[in-house]
């Protein structure tokens, strides 16, 4: 009976000492923590690609190589007159003789128009710095040689003489428009010079705003122009 005890006893005393030394081996293994990737595990590692040291960048443009060449014009080759919208034209006429008056005063008057050619105007006045529409045509004719007293559109209309059919066309003919309100110089069949009030003295044609505002066509009187055409 005590002997039972006593390997009872043992038994019981083995396996306590058994069991704590399971713990205490336990407790001295390493602890291995298991980390989680934040990449798929699945995914392809790229590599970054080798830059080529070969290459080299640079921020600075490119050295020119060719020399420069500044060209400037010629102030022989820039025209001393602005041409105008029929320019040719009245040059032609006048060599065909389709003018008003001779090639002499006809040339003056060219010479008149073209050298107050973009001048404003002004109600009025009659050179040189501005113009209205008469005292325009009242300068150019009384430079060129023709002499009349200056007087408005409706005061030049009534003392001038009505021309008909090709003669309106003549270079030097007078126009008269709104209701003898404006006057200008005839420049061939196409248009007219003129004081403009809004672009100053100016080539306009005859076809579309002012082909609906003519009032007719006239010259100066006849003692005048054979008179003109006595001194030439």
């Amino acid at each position: 009976m005590n002997l039972k005890k006593v390997l009872f006893a043992s038994a019981c005393v083995s396996f306590a000492v058994a069991g704590f030394s399971g713990s205490v081996t336990a407790q001295q293994r390493d602890r291995v923590v298991k980390t989680t990737s934040s990449q798929p595990v699945n995914q392809p590692v790229y590599a970054p690609a080798p830059q080529d040291k070969s290459r080299t960048t640079s921020s600075s443009r490119p050295t020119l190589t060719n020399d420069i060449v500044v060209v400037r014009s010629s102030p022989a080759e820039k025209p001393l007159v602005k041409k105008t919208g029929s320019s040719m034209a009245v040059g032609s006429a006048l060599a065909a003789g389709r003018t008003a008056y001779g090639a002499g005063v006809s040339s003056r008057i060219m010479a008149g128009i073209q050298a107050r050619y973009g001048i404003p105007y002004l109600y009025g006045s009659t050179g040189p710095n501005r113009y209205d529409c008469s005292g325009f045509v009242w300068s150019v004719f009384n430079e060129a040689g023709v002499n009349f007293t200056r007087a408005s559109a409706r005061s030049l209309w009534s003392s001038s003489t009505p021309v008909e059919g090709d003669e309106r066309f003549k270079f030097g003919t007078l126009v008269f428009l709104n209701g003898l309100g404006h006057m200008g110089i005839v420049a061939d069949e196409n248009g007219f010079y003129h004081a403009s009030s809004s672009k100053g003295i100016t080539y306009s044609p005859f076809k579309g705003y002012w082909s609906s505002r003519i009032v007719g066509f006239r010259r100066l009187d006849p003692a005048a122009a054979a008179k003109i055409a006595d001194e030439q």
